[in-house]
């Protein structure tokens, strides 16, 4: 979850008002990783819900993957869990070496440390799915398969770095 992407925090009677989830405004950019990463994530929407009701120890979005797209780089959290519920479509999940097609009503979790993880639409229809997670504090971010690493910055921006350290 991005502080860049959060609504300032809404009042208290707003915060707790239902909303249809996805009426809920889209994040305005697909991803805030340096190219060439960015652009792989297209077709990759992301509903932030749990910014609008002001949580802050976790998060919640919604997202829609188009036919093609990812949910993300193959990745792990150093410090954050995640669990993913599937709604709609059957994306595939890639986890270590493996890969599971997964349909609505299937979830999947991963422990911080654990093992790299992401999903993939293979399918030609959109797949739509809740991601939650929680906002721990110094989470770094490695992407095996990619030279980039990411840190959580005590100012709650993410930091994006080659594997050797240099910044992008």
């Amino acid at each position: 979850m991005r502080p860049e992407d959060t609504p300032p925090r809404p009042s208290a009677i707003a915060a707790v008002l239902p909303i249809e989830a996805a009426a809920a405004p889209p994040r305005a950019k697909a991803s805030i990783a340096p190219e060439p990463f960015a652009s792989r994530l297209a077709g990759r929407e992301k509903r932030p819900l749990g910014d609008r009701f002001g949580l802050t120890n976790f998060g919640v979005n919604l997202t829609r993957l188009a036919p093609g797209a990812a949910s993300a780089l193959l990745h792990r959290h150093s410090r954050q869990d995640e669990l993913v519920y599937i709604l709609e479509g059957t994306p595939t999940l890639l986890v270590g070496t493996e890969e599971i097609v997964l349909r609505p009503g299937m979830c999947a979790g991963f422990p911080a440390g654990g093992v790299a993880h992401h999903l993939v639409n293979r399918s030609d229809a959109d797949v739509v799915f809740l991601e939650i997670g929680d906002r721990a504090a110094g989470d770094e971010v490695s992407y095996p398969d990619d030279d980039l690493a990411a840190a959580l910055a005590p100012d709650g921006t993410w930091r994006f770095t080659h594997k050797d350290g240099r910044p992008y």
